[in-house]
């Protein structure tokens, strides 16, 4: 079976085709993944899972931002979000912990990361980015097809959520106390953000704590039944 490269594909259904392809292949691996972590660990790192491809309309238009043509070449070469997956978590270190596991999947290849959460952006933006690479497997080759992983908590999603429809609103052009109270509105997620994970870590502190109590409760109780059988 022959690899091919995306400079091989010159039809615009060709490439949708593979981009909704590699999109269904990292959701699934996606799905798999959070189901296992529940199987092993009682617990889903993952809340949601949104996945989508970019319009003709928004690629034509990033294609324009960027300076460079309107070509299926330019396209597959210099936009890395055209099939895009995000990944909703409830802490921080979720965050991490699925980037590492997503990191050691076999059959994907890690093209690069931009950690938007320990460098946000001048904004106040965070979000971990992952570009991956997946092998679709067609019946005469294989096309390597590039697939954008965002991964936030709950409440970066929520402010990257609304930053972006208010940004779209002014067109990207907002006035400056607008930019100056979402910056001050990014300091407070990030503060949830870390209290919410003090938090669950003092829970499961609790917790391991009641469950060393009753398995020495038991032990105790075990050798005391030992002691009365034996008199």
């Amino acid at each position: 079976m022959n690899v091919k490269n995306y400079e091989d594909v010159d039809s615009w259904k060709t490439v949708m085709f593979l981009y909704n392809a590699a999109l269904k292949e990292v959701g699934t691996k996606l799905e798999i993944l959070n189901d296992e972590f529940q199987h092993v660990h009682r617990y889903n790192p993952i809340e949601h899972i949104k996945k989508r491809i970019k319009t003709p309309e928004s690629i034509v238009k990033k294609l324009k931002r960027q300076g460079h043509e309107s070509s299926i070449e330019n396209m597959v070469k210099y936009i890395n979000d055209i099939a895009g997956v995000r990944l909703i978590c409830s802490f921080t270190s979720d965050i991490y912990r699925l980037a590492e596991l997503i990191g050691n999947q076999s059959d994907l290849k890690v093209l690069s990361i931009k950690d938007y959460i320990r460098h946000p952006k001048e904004s106040g933006y965070k979000s971990y980015h992952m570009l991956v690479s997946v092998p679709i497997f067609l019946t005469d080759s294989v096309v390597d097809t590039k697939v954008e992983i965002q991964i936030r908590t709950i409440a970066m999603d929520f402010w990257a959520s609304l930053e972006h429809k208010i940004y779209y609103k002014f067109e990207g052009n907002a006035p400056e106390y607008i930019s100056r109270e979402l910056k001050e509105c990014a300091k407070m997620v990030s503060e949830l953000d870390d209290k919410m994970l003090s938090l669950n870590e003092a829970i499961l502190r609790c917790l391991d704590e009641a469950e060393e109590e009753s398995r020495q409760l038991e032990l105790l109780k075990d050798q005391y039944g030992n002691l009365i059988v034996n008199e």
